[in-house]
């Protein structure tokens, strides 16, 4: 398929391979996302509650990788679209993501997000809350502007689906007889619903043929299922540097993520009691962080979890093939690489 204008690609001069796959396709479409970031500041402004762009300003300027947007940029051009709407979809993807982690660390009482303090301590909940709601409104403005119906179902149903997601795992939170089916529908609420939405969405406003579409909203949820697994490992794995939060949060906050939900099914007596007590009950005590982790080592949770994010990553991958090879179509393989390269 031919390649569009609006890359800033062409086979004589290629990205640095050596660069990470987000950072090649970053250059890639280096025109169009300067495109959409000043369509983000635009639409972010207030001027009758300045309030509102102070609080997106710090969680938007935070150094995110604008992946999602970046996403729906990139699945627009690989399906050979060139108009300049697309920008439109990035932007309100974007707004629909900053709401939602908005929202989110004011239900999870957050202090820290991408290592810096979250905007309900630096401000209160009630501005994390209605400025929250205030980006899911530009953001349906966004779609509306591209006058087409499909996106906008597309989009709007992806804004319930994660709401649906942070509910259900508000129920499922701290039960100890949490499944992995209900792990995965969780996640493929809260996170990979986005996902999905922002590649589908591209390729719709693209007019690809409906096997591209179905094709790119696969590699959208795998790639967000994948995400969100190695988020929730590395929170055993990793550090606050790395993470941008503490190390051993989702213990703290008794979140039953994939790696504990499959320690639980391992567990004896003594283990089921030790996490009975630390999230059933939040009787948590010095040294039950690093209990907890040699169980998790011990049963093979850790392990399990990393080979669970490969399989995701792969299937995204393997989906890429119904679309016509191309640079473009490679950095997305090497994106869903990238994303589960830290374990490998």
């Amino acid at each position: 398929m031919r390649q569009s204008e609006g890359m800033n690609m062409s086979l004589d001069d290629k990205p640095d391979n050596t660069a990470k796959p987000h950072d090649r396709l970053a250059e890639a479409l280096a025109s169009d996302m300067a495109a959409v970031d000043a369509l983000i500041a635009e639409r972010m402004a207030s001027e009758n509650a300045p309030r509102i762009p102070e609080v997106t300003a710090h969680l938007v300027g935070a150094g995110g990788k604008r992946l999602r947007p970046m996403l729906t940029v990139a699945a627009a051009r690989l399906c050979g679209y060139e108009g300049n709407l697309h920008h439109n979809l990035a932007a309100a993807v974007e707004f629909i993501h900053t709401a939602t982690l908005l929202h989110d660390d004011v239900v999870d009482e957050s202090k820290q997000r991408r290592g810096r303090p979250t905007a309900n301590l630096l401000w209160d909940n009630k501005s994390s809350v209605l400025v929250g709601d205030y980006l899911f409104a530009r953001s349906f403005q966004l779609m509306t502007d591209t006058d087409n119906l499909r996106v906008l179902s597309i989009l709007s149903n992806a804004s319930a689906v994660i709401t649906e997601g942070e509910v259900l795992q508000l129920s499922a939170a701290e039960d100890l007889n949490t499944t992995e089916d209900t792990y995965y529908k969780v996640v493929r609420g809260k996170t990979a619903a986005l996902f999905s939405a922002a590649t589908e969405a591209g390729a719709v406003l693209a007019g690809a043929p409906e096997d591209q579409i179905a094709a790119l909203h696969d590699y959208g949820e795998s790639l967000g299922i994948a995400f969100q697994v190695v988020d929730d490992l590395l929170d055993y794995l990793s550090d606050a540097k790395t993470m941008g939060k503490n190390v051993g949060d989702d213990f703290r906050e008794r979140k039953l993520t994939l790696p504990l939900i499959k320690a639980l099914t391992k567990a004896d007596a003594d283990a089921r009691a030790f996490w009975t007590r630390t999230i059933d009950k939040g009787d948590q005590r010095d040294g039950d962080l690093e209990h907890a982790m040699e169980l998790l080592h011990a049963t093979g949770a850790l392990e399990e979890t990393r080979a669970a994010a490969l399989e995701w990553a792969d299937r995204g991958r393997e989906r890429l093939k119904v679309l016509p090879e191309s640079e473009l179509r490679q950095m997305l393989d090497d994106l869903a690489d990238y994303v589960v390269a830290r374990l490998r």
